[in-house]
């Protein structure tokens, strides 16, 4: 039971920090209507291993994200924050644009 608790306080506290830990760098002008949030891994959990993921993404002209490009940071948070970015959604425009954002785990 301790170890339960344990661990949901930790998932807790990571939930808590990585919202307010993500940031996007937005140069498109776009307004994010959807942010998934990423999971922390945990096997990065297990390590205490904190850093910042560098994504850079293309939306399509809908809002949706049509390609990610793993850009820096450390390699085990690295699939996670590609996989929650992949389902962000975008203010639609007239054209597609590209972007770089930041997770910070």
């Amino acid at each position: 039971m301790l170890i339960l608790m344990k661990r949901l306080f930790i998932n807790v506290i990571c939930t808590i920090l990585l919202a307010a830990g993500l940031q996007g760098a937005d140069q498109s002008g776009r307004k994010l209507v959807y942010q998934e949030q990423p999971e922390y891994p945990l096997i990065a959990l297990r390590l205490n291993l904190h850093g910042t993921v560098r994504i850079k993404i293309w939306v399509a002209s809908d809002g949706s994200v049509r390609r990610t490009e793993y850009v820096g940071g450390h390699p085990l948070l690295a699939e996670s924050a590609l996989k929650a970015v992949k389902n962000w959604k975008y203010q639609p425009a007239a054209k597609e644009s590209a972007l770089q954002v930041e997770l910070k785990f």
